[in-house]
């Protein structure tokens, strides 16, 4: 089994490309996740977050172009891929990346100070249930980041 679900930052915003197939134009984006390690007492190299080469193709690059950018927390799942290529130097350059199968906000817009995030909103409906098990709108102007429910429809909630 090859699955992976992560949560970070973007170190910077999508590189976002867009390559002619058959069927149109596809977008693809590539986009690094900044993700903290769990800190021992032991590790001294004083690094403290891992850099993960993460690709989105289609809808899902498409989503990373409009939404994210440079320090927008996400959770992420998907695929470890590797592979090769010879560069101008005749030098085999070996890569390991995630490509993306779900991506949505891992915090609130509120939360991210100004980030540049549209967080309340997961893949915009291009994941397939994620993490927020579906569409998620965004809160009504609430300033807790919760939508108002309007007085008098208690008999209509399905639960008490």
């Amino acid at each position: 089994m090859n699955k992976v679900i992560l949560m970070g930052r973007l170190t910077r915003d999508p590189d976002v490309r867009y390559n002619q197939n058959a069927d149109g134009s596809m977008a693809i984006a590539r986009y690094t996740l900044a993700v903290d390690r769990r800190q021992s007492r032991s590790n001294s190299d004083g690094q403290t977050a891992d850099f993960i080469n993460c690709v989105a193709f289609g809808r899902s690059g498409e989503f990373a172009e409009r939404y994210l950018h440079k320090g927008t927390k996400i959770a992420i799942t998907g695929r470890i891929q590797t592979g090769s290529y010879t560069n101008k130097d005749g030098v085999k350059v070996y890569t390991t990346e995630v490509v993306v199968e779900e991506q949505e906000f891992a915090e609130s817009k509120n939360a991210q100070g100004g980030n540049g995030g549209e967080g309340g909103y997961n893949n915009g409906g291009y994941n397939n249930g994620g993490f927020g098990g579906g569409n998620q709108m965004p809160a009504s102007g609430a300033a807790d980041g919760f939508m108002n429910i309007p007085d008098g429809i208690e008999e209509e909630l399905p639960f008490n």
